[in-house]
């Protein structure tokens, strides 16, 4: 019976694995380099403005 063994499970639980991997590491990126990306996107806008307004 196919159904008993509890292979297909396991693939599944992997990829989550993965995912929550992938996700930690996005969220340890985000924390360390936020203040940056802040502070480009701040720049960028006033860029932006700058080149519409002259």
């Amino acid at each position: 019976m196919r159904f008993l063994r509890g292979d297909d499970g396991q693939g599944l639980v992997e990829y989550a694995l993965v995912l929550v991997l992938v996700a930690v590491v996005v969220i340890a990126i985000l924390a360390l380099l936020g203040p940056s990306i802040s502070e480009w996107f701040s720049n960028a806008g006033a860029w932006f403005q700058q080149l519409l307004s002259g």
